[in-house]
């Protein structure tokens, strides 16, 4: 029996939160553990029955009658149970803030092109081009999926299109050779500079550095192997592993010397390193491979804080990043620029594209080019210089 936060019972399957939210949640005939949270005591126990009603009956109950708000959690619950947690957070981030609040309460069968529309309004004055995106790929994966499944006959997105400008790949900070430079110079004298040096080393993204285990690194054969993630969760105040982005993001990395050599000597520090007792849980999360449970210990992750003694959370590196750049008088990046950095150096250095997308651990060669792979103003001037050093026309 679950209980509230003042120690009420609340009954089979249900409890409060520290964030004050109930959890609702039930094992249904095929052995799978379904679990939901709610604002309202009510509203968890409605979930539950009409839930444990269908498994045992069968059905879902889902037809073109049901709400927009009923369609949304079936598929969010059972048809992209798949996807990565920041995937389906992003999409329920949406449909909370967003969607819900114009058609959450309208019938499936009652949505149309104009409603779908207004959300898009709506969001117009307050949001960026790249969030507004996403509620229009929500939307658009949402209903998809209710026209796959016979939900409904028509796509209401039919039609449909957002005109605020998205930020251009062509956008996104990458540093040049000589920010690259002065910042390495700098950041030598943080203690996060092991973090920042691997990631321009590998190309690893923030979470993929943050849950890195020894049992993932081989310093015998000199290769790192990408199978988890991890990240702090703000709003409800844990750590929680997941695995890697895509089933493409799994993959072995051969080390660079540079990445070796630290890993080496982090290797060294772990004999004094600070560790919290926090350390001692076991965090599980399921495998996207092979649908099977998987753990992190936390004891064996191979950057912990050397004040806390705990791992630096997502946030901590992008604002330690700030101070860092102010040091060393460069503009100011985030954590992903430094990604962003390391394809483009790899293609600067000659690095087959089909190559770093193994790398990168991306699921498309388009995203590698499009997103990560940057010309700079320094690669220009080289290409420039080697075309006139092979050139032979006469003058």
């Amino acid at each position: 029996m679950g209980k509230d936060l003042k120690g009420r019972e609340l009954g089979k399957g249900l409890s409060q939160r520290k964030d004050k939210k109930y959890s609702a949640r039930y094992v249904t005939k095929s052995g799978k553990r379904i679990e939901k949270y709610f604002n309202t005591l009510p509203e968890a126990r409605n979930w539950l029955a009409d839930s444990r009603y269908e498994d045992f009956h069968g059905t879902t109950g889902i037809t073109s009658t049901v709400s927009v708000d009923t369609w949304f959690w079936y598929w969010h619950d059972n048809l992209i149970a798949d996807l990565s947690p920041n995937t389906r957070r992003n999409y329920r981030e949406r449909y909370e803030k967003n969607i819900q609040p114009t058609i959450g309460k309208l019938m499936m069968s009652d949505v149309k092109p104009m409603h779908c529309k207004m959300i898009l309004n709506n969001m117009m004055d307050d949001y960026a081009g790249s969030t507004i995106r996403q509620a229009f790929i929500a939307m658009g994966t949402m209903f998809r999926a209710a026209v796959q499944n016979d939900v409904i006959s028509k796509h209401p997105m039919d039609g449909v299109k957002y005109t605020k400008p998205v930020k251009a790949a062509s956008d996104h900070r990458v540093l040049s050779v000589e920010e690259q430079n002065k910042f390495i110079a700098i950041a030598k004298k943080s203690h996060n500079y092991y973090q920042y040096a691997l990631i321009l080393e590998t190309g690893l993204r923030t979470g993929e550095i943050i849950g890195l285990t020894w049992d993932a690194v081989d310093l015998d054969n000199k290769t790192l192997t990408v199978n988890k993630m991890l990240e702090f969760r703000h709003k409800e105040k844990f750590w929680r592993a997941g695995p890697p982005k895509s089933k493409k993001s799994y993959r072995t990395i051969p080390l660079t010397d540079g990445a070796y050599n630290i890993l080496l000597k982090l290797r060294e520090m772990r004999k004094t390193q600070k560790m919290s007792k926090d350390l001692e849980q076991v965090l599980t999360y399921t495998d996207r491979r092979t649908g099977q449970t998987a753990s992190l210990v936390m004891r064996d992750l191979v950057f912990i804080n050397f004040r806390t003694g705990m791992p630096s959370k997502n946030s901590s590196y992008d604002t330690h990043l700030y101070k860092l750049c102010e040091a060393a008088n460069i503009p100011p990046f985030s954590m992903h620029t430094l990604r962003h950095t390391y394809a483009t150096r790899a293609i600067e250095r000659g690095v087959p594209p089909k190559v770093l997308q193994r790398l990168l651990g991306h699921s498309s060669i388009k995203t590698t080019m499009d997103t990560y792979v940057h010309v700079t103003d320094d690669s220009l001037l080289k290409a420039v210089q080697q075309f006139e050093a092979n050139n032979d026309t006469p003058v």
